[in-house]
This record gives C-alpha cells, structure tokens and sequence, in this order.
C-alpha cells in the first residue's frame, strides 16, 4: 500500500472546528478550561483548538505544552537516557478542565502518561482528551472525549498527522509500518 492521505487538509481544519464547538458544549464552566497539548503535533493542535475556542466563545483559553518522556511505561533499553523536550505549564491545573490534546490515540499509553503527569502539578477538576484520529488497538481502558475521526486500522498500518508547524502541510496520511509517510 502506497501513503494514502485520509483527511485533507480542509477536513482537519472542519474537525477541530467541530472538536472546538464540542468542548465548548460540554464544559459548563469554559472559563475554566486549559488546553495542553502531547509533544510533538497535540502541541500545534492544541494552539489551532485554542484559535478556534476564543473565535468561538470570545474567552482566552490558557495553553501548555507537555513532555511525557519520563512519564512513558513502553522505553526500550535504546532509550535509557531520553531526550527530554521540557515542558511549559506556566499556569495552576489545580480545579481546571484540563483537555489533553494528541494527534493519535493507539495504545492509550501516551495518554495515561500525560495524565499522571498532570496529576503531578496538581488536581484538576476533569482531565478529558481530544484527538485527531482514534485508531483503535487499546491496550489501556482509555477513551477519548473529542475524536477527529475514527480510523480502524490494523496493527502493520501506520497513521500520521502532518501539521504546518513541524511538517509544513496539514493533513493525515495512511501507510504500512516500515514506509510512514
């Protein structure tokens, strides 16, 4: 299978409108909440959900960048000494709606490590999570609150999330492990 773009770039920009309308819906007190995007690409999906909240709701929405390296449970012996991409949280969580914000959910073990990440700056009123693509294949009971798509995949399929910011297109791409797009 060739690299396979599943979601241009006008349906991604459509979606995160639509996740943005979503979490303004559901959080009864939107004043409260604060986006934190996974390094790498939940970063510059958090700062496009943010655009669009503010445009939305007319209310600022406070934005962080999380590291999870040291959080992970899946290091390989390669990765004894990570390479730490630090974190910028300079904002309380404590009694906040923190919405973690990713570009896939697979394992949900990116997830489960923001989390306890999170929790270690304090305690949130909620912890909800906003995604690009669900590809499905948990091996953690985690689910995600705001879904671009849902994508079934199988396990030798490989989903990337290109963004402007760090790919210079925005858009999805499907491939075979071993020829990611």
């Amino acid at each position: 299978m060739e690299n396979k773009i599943i979601i241009d770039r006008q349906a991604m920009l459509r979606a995160l409108a639509r996740i943005s309308h979503e979490i303004i819906e559901q959080n009864t007190h939107v004043d409260t909440v604060c986006l934190i995007g996974i390094k790498k690409r939940g970063v510059p999906l958090a700062k496009m959900l943010k655009a669009n909240i503010e445009k939305f709701s007319d209310l600022k929405v406070e934005l962080g960048e999380l590291d999870i390296t040291l959080y992970r449970d899946d290091l390989t012996p390669k990765y004894q000494t990570p390479h730490l991409n630090s974190s910028v949280i300079d904002f309380d969580v404590n009694d906040k709606s923190v919405i973690l914000v990713d570009d896939v959910l697979y394992t949900g073990r990116t997830a489960r490590a923001a989390m306890e990440a999170i929790i270690g700056l304090g305690r949130p009123a909620v912890i909800q999570l906003a995604v690009m693509v669900d590809r499905g294949h948990r091996e953690l009971p985690i689910c995600a609150n705001y879904v671009g798509k849902n994508i079934p995949t199988s396990k030798d399929e490989f989903i990337n999330v290109k963004v402007d910011e760090t790919d210079g297109t925005t858009e999805v791409v499907l491939s075979k492990k071993g020829n990611k797009a």
